[in-house]
């Protein structure tokens, strides 16, 4: 390429998108927006904005602005909520109306165009397969039938936990757990521990971060009319399409697999059985794209949400010795004279419960959740907000929001005595798995895999700073980007079997 065509090229459209935005401007009604800062022509606040931390910038952008503030991507209005009571209105009062995504080209491209839950517009056919999630993948029998899956892959970690113990070795609990989630999310969905899932383990993991990688990457196409020629020339379009090459390849083997009448088939019927037996009996239209769809949502957004809460978990009780000690004995002391904790003790821990909201509060595994899009003109809290206007639900900021908590900072199990506060989606400070039409259909999966793996963690061992001169203090609650919230340094830990 010829050293000045490439600036000629952004030049020519810039200028090109200034034009459309004006002709847009001129055309609107006069609207009264939310306050926010000032952006620039063209880019907007694109410049400004922290993706490292979005939550905590914009929650930062609250203390100037007030909970419901608007910024512009590009040539997309944006609009931040970031108190319980506007994520209610949000959530149920005009759910209808913000029950659309944003059709992002990583997002649309990875879900087969929006065939799955998470990423499909809002319509009959959302309906239809949010419907199948409820009725037949994650129904409450269903994720009881799944209970023996994840109590045997607790044990294996728990069997690891041990060998590293007696032998005196650093316990990576985010490698352990993200192991434990990955071969329970395998074999819920495809039948097999995820080592065994056609190929190795480095094949899923890498299939895995580049598929959550692309859905944080930013694509000029998004933002820009006519920006897509940007991202062939920076080369994420030609990144986005191998990794959708990849992913779908993995999903055709293994529906292959089940598709196969020579397969020995195992007693528990996982999730690509479910669908493929729904294709055949449904007079809905299932093809395989709308299962490898499905398939993506259980694979990327199941494998990551349980391992990270257990990891905040384990963190905020290190840091918390006291909170530490109370959980165990309560675990202790509940199921005195057994190997392991089960699924049906869980509802016997008042404390081990309120540790688990706690964290929620603190760590929520999505601290912005999926983003939102407004079908038409509406208001909030007195403010006009356009079609198509992307709507963030800022669950972080409201989860430490000083109005709502005493000592928000704090970790302080104890504050869900004095409330019925839960998280399931009725109360809105407390919003991990959302709220309304768009909430998660995996939370009762979710919440069993979490809970399982923490009491069995805190049963089982007591566990140490490794003695390297760290403290308490030392541990830390760092973030890396992504829609899920991973902690940033590896927590490793000491674990002595009691």
């Amino acid at each position: 390429m010829p050293p000045l065509l490439f600036p000629l090229l952004v030049i020519l459209f810039l200028t090109l998108v200034f034009l459309l935005l004006t002709k847009h401007r001129k055309n609107n009604e006069p609207f009264h927006p939310p306050p926010g800062p000032k952006g620039i022509p063209l880019i907007g606040n694109l410049h400004q904005f922290n993706a490292l931390k979005p939550h905590v910038y914009l929650a930062e952008l609250a203390k100037t602005y007030g909970s419901i503030l608007s910024l512009r991507f590009g040539r997309i209005p944006v609009v931040v909520v970031q108190s319980a009571k506007l994520a209610k209105e949000v959530l149920q009062t005009q759910d209808l109306n913000f029950s659309n995504r944003p059709q992002f080209v990583g997002s649309q491209k990875l879900s087969y165009n929006g065939l799955d839950i998470a990423f499909s517009q809002y319509n009959e056919y959302f309906r239809e397969v949010k419907k199948i999630s409820v009725v037949h993948l994650l129904n409450s029998k269903r994720v009881e039938s799944f209970a023996p899956i994840g109590q045997e892959e607790v044990l294996r970690m728990i069997k690891t936990i041990s060998s590293l113990s007696s032998a005196s070795k650093i316990v990576d609990l985010s490698e352990l757990l993200t192991a434990y989630s990955s071969s329970n999310i395998c074999r819920i969905a495809f039948g097999k521990r995820y080592e065994e899932a056609e190929g190795s383990r480095s094949r899923f993991h890498t299939l895995l971060n580049d598929a959550q990688a692309m859905f944080i990457a930013s694509f000029y196409a998004d933002f820009f009319p006519l920006g897509g020629f940007l991202d062939r020339l920076n080369g994420n379009l030609s990144r986005l399409e191998k990794t959708f090459k990849d992913l779908d390849a993995f999903y055709e083997e293994i529906i292959s697999d089940h598709l196969d009448p020579n397969r020995t088939k195992s007693e528990q019927e996982d999730i690509i059985d479910v669908l493929l037996n729904l294709r055949k009996e449904r007079s809905f239209e299932l093809t395989l794209d709308h299962i490898k769809a499905l398939l993506m949502n259980i694979f990327i957004g199941g494998t990551d949400t349980s391992s990270v809460m257990v990891v905040w978990a384990m963190t905020e009780l290190v840091k918390n010795p006291h909170a530490m000690k109370k959980v165990q004995e309560e675990i202790r002391n509940g199921i005195q004279n057994k190997d392991f904790v089960e699924k049906h003790d869980l509802s016997k821990f008042k404390y081990f419960k309120a540790v688990v909201k706690e964290t929620f509060r603190l760590h929520p595994a999505a601290p912005l959740l999926v983003s939102h899009e407004a079908v038409k003109r509406t208001t909030i809290d007195g403010y006009d907000i356009l079609p198509k206007t992307l709507v963030y639900i800022n669950v972080w900021a409201i989860g430490r929001d000083p109005k709502l908590w005493k000592d928000p900072e704090k970790f302080m199990p104890e504050r869900f005595f004095e409330t019925l506060i839960d998280f399931k989606g009725n109360d809105f400070e407390l919003l991990p798995f959302g709220a309304g039409r768009r909430m998660c259909p995996g939370l009762n999966l979710g919440i069993v895999n979490m809970e399982l793996a923490l009491a069995n963690l805190l049963y089982s061992f007591d566990w140490e700073i490794p003695d390297n001169g760290l403290t308490k203090e030392d541990i830390d609650t760092d973030v890396l980007p992504g829609i899920v919230m991973h902690k940033k340094n590896p927590l490793c830990l000491l674990a002595k079997e009691i």
